[in-house]
């Protein structure tokens, strides 16, 4: 059975609708992580710090994808909320045609750049060979960017289109052949951390063509790529409406150098590795709630856009609930497993320990992050991105950012694991004084108010309910003569 947007939703059919963009994300989580199993087991801790030390460059650029996508599909499901199914076929093309021509500027220009940006992020003390396992693996995801940012932006697309599934299917594909690739390039043929670079690529290309071919062709979902212009009020509202998302992105790739460095100082290299290691699989327990957020926002954004506040409350307080219940199994997974997901990545018993006790402290932030993801992901549906955007510069840039310099001065290498705990509590009392202050404003909170339509049709029905009664009392007395 088809969802749709504009149905009703029970816990059964919400939880079903953003299923498969809980489990694409997820995936994307998974595979990412093999990828790093196979450098870390095949091409050493020097590859690992290496991959940790350039990856936040190509998280700024998927960023680009993600803001396009996020607030893109908020305008489109709006737009479609409204009735308006030409228009939104139209905004969905022009944001895919930027998207990719953004991409292709950045591959060509990003060549250029590479030796300049790894000689920044990368401190001379940790060597020849780790500077030259930046540049390496760069310079081979560079040429595929262009894909990549446009798998970013159908990852919200394929869901506003009513067509989550064809979304996993896409983005598992592309993880299958990356793990595929991994074994046969690194393991097979021995290239090491090149071999996990050319894999990775690979499936980027695929995971950005795959798409585009779909929505080329007919199919029967609400959207599909056609003839277009450039229309500048809708691309300067997708850029704000996702904003958050590109600032998020952007700030946390900032946030990884800056832990990167902190971490060097105190450890050096086995540090980094550890660090790299513990974000890989928060990884996938993050992509269980952005999942969730990318999967509901199409619905908020386009009950918000019919004005249905009473199927906005419903989404909203089953919202939170999720993510509450979700983020209490997942902490309590993370401490009860924290030692079999570490021993997967072969380190010896000081690497191991150190990593082990930074993801049993990490793991706190579990509690309360999806809380955080789920309110910027609502506003982004409901079209505001300034509030997003707020959200995201205070959690990542004012509040991880103070913590990282500040708490390891205190605590030692644990402040540095501690530091996201301090910044998402922080970031929870934003979100909820935003939740709160909002709520009225958009409907999907507090005393629910009728709207004239359903005062409409509440008294059309009641009519209808006392002429029916008025019906059979007349069949009553006429029966009784």
């Amino acid at each position: 059975m088809r969802i749709q947007l504009s149905d009703h939703f029970t816990y059964k059919k919400l939880l079903t609708f953003v299923a498969p963009s809980i489990i694409m994300m997820v995936f994307t989580g998974v595979y990412s992580v093999v990828d790093g199993l196979f450098v870390a087991n095949f091409a050493g801790s020097d590859a690992v710090a290496a991959i940790n030390y350039i990856y936040p460059l190509f998280m700024v650029f998927g960023s680009i994808g993600f803001m396009l996508g996020a607030g893109g599909s908020a305008l489109v499901s709006k737009t479609l909320g409204e009735g308006d199914k030409i228009k939104a076929n139209k905004y969905f093309s022009m944001l895919v045609y930027i998207t990719f021509g953004i991409g292709v500027f950045i591959a060509v220009m990003g060549q250029f750049a590479v030796p300049s940006v790894v000689k920044l992020i990368c401190r001379a003390e940790e060597g020849e060979k780790v500077y030259e396992y930046c540049e390496r693996y760069g310079r081979i995801l560079l040429a595929t960017q262009p894909f990549f940012i446009l798998q970013n932006i159908f990852q919200s697309f394929f869901v506003t289109a009513e067509k989550p599934r064809l979304g996993l299917i896409a983005t598992a594909s592309a993880g299958v052949l990356n793990m595929i690739l991994d074994a046969v390039f690194v393991v097979g043929f021995g290239w090491g951390l090149t071999g996990a670079a050319v894999a990775t690529a690979a499936s980027e290309v695929f995971g950005g063509v795959f798409p585009l071919v779909y929505f080329f062709s007919k199919n029967n979902s609400l959207l599909r790529l056609t003839k277009t212009k450039f229309y500048p009020k809708a691309f300067v509202k997708s850029c704000t409406n996702g904003s958050s998302e590109f600032l998020s992105n952007v700030s946390s790739a900032l946030v990884v150098i800056l832990y990167n460095y902190q971490i060097s100082k105190l450890v050096g290299n086995n540090g980094v590795a550890a660090y790299g290691s513990i974000m890989y699989i928060a990884m996938i327990f993050f992509a269980i709630f952005m999942g969730y957020s990318v999967g509901c926002a199409p619905l908020m954004g386009f009950n918000y856009g019919a004005q249905n506040k009473r199927e906005m409350r419903n989404l909203y307080k089953k919202s939170l609930i999720i993510m509450a219940v979700t983020g209490i199994a997942m902490f309590a997974a993370s401490e009860a497993l924290a030692g079999p997901f570490i021993k997967i990545f072969g380190y010896e018993k000081e690497l191991y320990e150190m990593t082990l006790r930074g993801f049993r402290i990490y793991a706190f932030i579990f509690l309360i992050v999806g809380i955080n993801v789920y309110t910027s992901s609502l506003f982004t549906s409901l079209n505001n991105g300034l509030i997003s955007a707020i959200m995201s510069f205070l959690r990542t840039i004012v509040f991880q950012i103070s913590a990282v310099m500040v708490l390891p001065i205190i605590m030692g290498l644990d402040g540095v694991w501690t530091a996201s705990l301090f910044a998402d509590g922080a970031a929870l009392i934003v979100a909820v004084i935003f939740q709160t202050v909002y709520r009225t404003r958009y409907g999907y909170a507090g005393r629910y108010i009728p709207t004239a339509a359903e005062l409409r049709a509440k008294a059309l029905l009641n009519r209808k309910k006392r002429k029916l009664k008025l019906k059979r009392k007349r069949r009553v007395g006429e029966n009784s003569l």
